[in-house]
């Protein structure tokens, strides 16, 4: 049986055909359409799909979706086994609490620290109990450039790419890029070492945008057995929430 799982974010959309736990066909689009639904169920004739969306505007995704497929809209009510102690569920963000959900059926005998890594980055920590606390927010890779040219007044707007190597600065921006790219790796660093002294198996999960960046330097960490490289983490989460 397929699947259907679509992730509708502020800038893109992601989506994702399963067979089972599998992920058969995935795509980002700038905008997903009608016309994309029609494509994918016409394709892959999934019989169950899903959607989480920050953008409440999806109600014409909706109606279509649930002519031809059994439909779901992600929330947070939706557990999957996992006990959900956030204070305040109604403000967590869903792309957190797919992944997981995902981290949950991915990797039911260890906890979890899921590390998404997008405009902001995320820590979210589920325990060996499989009770989920809540987590951590902080700057993304490119926030962190973006605010150092906004808030001085002499700063470069400074690029970077996956490419770039992490070295000491000889000058003013290869000083920033190291600064903020070396903050980050120690930054994430602290908190697998944290999570260690409380679950004493723990796989470190890395996920979102700059995730392909930052696993590729965190290969020289001490920490990389434990670390995961998954691009399609939400996506299986959201997956995990319609399961046969």
């Amino acid at each position: 049986m397929h699947k259907l799982s679509i992730d509708i974010g502020n800038s893109s959309a992601k989506v994702a055909i399963f067979k089972h736990r599998e992920v058969v066909h995935h795509q980002r689009l700038t905008k997903l359409g009608i016309l994309d639904l029609a494509q994918l169920i016409e394709k892959f004739s999934p019989q169950k799909s899903i959607i989480s969306s920050v953008n409440q505007e999806i109600k014409p995704l909706e109606e279509y979706l649930k002519k031809h497929t059994l439909y779901t809209r992600f929330s947070t009510q939706l557990s999957n086994g996992v006990e959900n102690k956030y204070l305040t569920p109604a403000t967590l963000g869903l792309d957190r609490w797919a992944a997981v959900l995902a981290a949950h059926s991915l990797y039911p005998n260890s906890a979890s620290l899921v590390v998404d890594a997008g405009t902001c980055i995320t820590y979210d920590l589920l325990g060996s109990s499989k009770a989920y606390f809540g987590g951590s927010i902080s700057p993304g890779i490119s926030m962190r450039f973006k605010a150092m040219h906004e808030f001085t007044g002499r700063l470069p707007l400074v690029e970077w790419s996956e490419r770039d190597q992490i070295e000491a600065g000889t000058d003013t921006t290869s000083a920033m890029k190291n600064g903020v790219l070396q903050g980050v790796i120690n930054e994430i660093e602290g908190f697998i070492a944290l999570n260690n002294r409380k679950e004493s198996t723990l796989k470190v999960i890395l996920t979102g945008g700059d995730a392909k960046f930052l696993y590729k330097q965190l290969q020289n960490s001490i920490f990389a057995p434990q670390i995961i490289n998954d691009p399609y983490l939400v996506l299986k989460g959201l997956n995990e929430a319609i399961a046969d």
